[in-house]
């Protein structure tokens, strides 16, 4: 498996770790190419600021954790302040709900264990484990990801939580020349596969092909000749919703598998189509 990568092109769009990968697409013989399609700007301390005061003040009965680099963010602006062990104590005291393995990982260093936790990584999955909890008269405190998440908010409020949402970073689109060169790459062929660590990649790359008239040329090079790989089963969700169904992703959300279920994607074409048609029959998505 070491060298199935040999000679394919891979364009990593998410701007964290992407030498990480980098160096991951090259032992298995393949060539990374950086093309960032998002940024990420961290929010200053006097907008976090006032967040963090209100998550002490109010004492809420849940606290409810969707990032690992959101709750870090909120921490050290904390320590910032001097305030990280009233802010831990809050949180400590509540009702802890957290999405995603690094978010729990976050928890356990500072000795917090959650109550509630997704069942797969997505906020769907987080719905899904609150659904017996009773919100009713409750504050809600809730750590955003880079976008609003108005689905959750409204779901809390509906079992009437008052909701209070707090930002750490959000999501922003990179320099244009960037999402040209990616998209650019894409439609000459210069790239074999691209990867996608986050749903605003994807929702960045799309809005650029469609400012340019090429969106429907995009769509159908990842029908053809281009591979679009996810880490995980939430971004792929998020890039067959953007109308690219033909999706690589691994059972668990870690890099190392996105690119081995690639590679495993490119063992089974070079032994023809019929190994193709077997790894596609659960949604265009490849399980380990």
């Amino acid at each position: 498996m070491a060298k199935r990568l040999e000679g394919k092109r891979i364009a990593i769009t998410g701007p964290r770790k992407a030498e990480e990968l980098s160096t991951i697409v090259q032992k298995m013989g393949g060539i990374a190419l950086i093309r960032p399609a998002q940024g990420t700007v961290f929010l200053d301390e006097p907008e976090l600021g006032g967040g963090i005061s209100e998550w002490i003040r109010l004492k809420p009965e849940w606290s409810i954790l969707t990032t690992g680099m959101g709750l870090e963010a909120l921490i050290n602006t904390a320590q910032e302040m001097e305030l990280e062990e009233h802010f831990l104590q809050s949180i400590a005291h509540s009702k802890i709900a957290a999405r995603g393995y690094k978010t729990v990982n976050a928890l356990k260093k500072r000795g917090l264990t959650p109550l509630v936790r997704d069942d797969d990584g997505s906020t769907e999955g987080l719905l899904r484990q609150m659904e017996d909890y009773d919100f009713s008269g409750n504050n809600a405190v809730v750590q955003l990801h880079g976008d609003p998440a108005p689905h959750l908010v409204s779901w809390l409020e509906e079992r009437g939580a008052t909701v209070r949402t707090v930002l750490p970073y959000k999501h922003i689109s990179p320099p244009e020349e960037q999402l040209r060169q990616l998209l650019d790459d894409i439609l000459e062929g210069r790239v074999d596969a691209v990867t996608f660590t986050s749903a605003p990649q994807v929702r960045f790359l799309i809005g650029h092909a469609a400012e340019r008239g090429l969106e429907k040329a995009l769509r159908a090079a990842f029908e053809q000749e281009i591979v679009a790989v996810a880490v995980g089963k939430v971004t792929a969700q998020s890039i067959r919703e953007e109308g690219i169904d033909r999706v690589i992703a691994p059972k668990e959300e870690r890099m190392g598998s996105m690119m081995v279920e690639l590679a495993k994607y490119y063992a089974a074409l070079s032994d023809g189509e019929a190994s193709e048609s077997i790894l596609f029959e659960n949604g265009g998505i490849i399980h380990e």
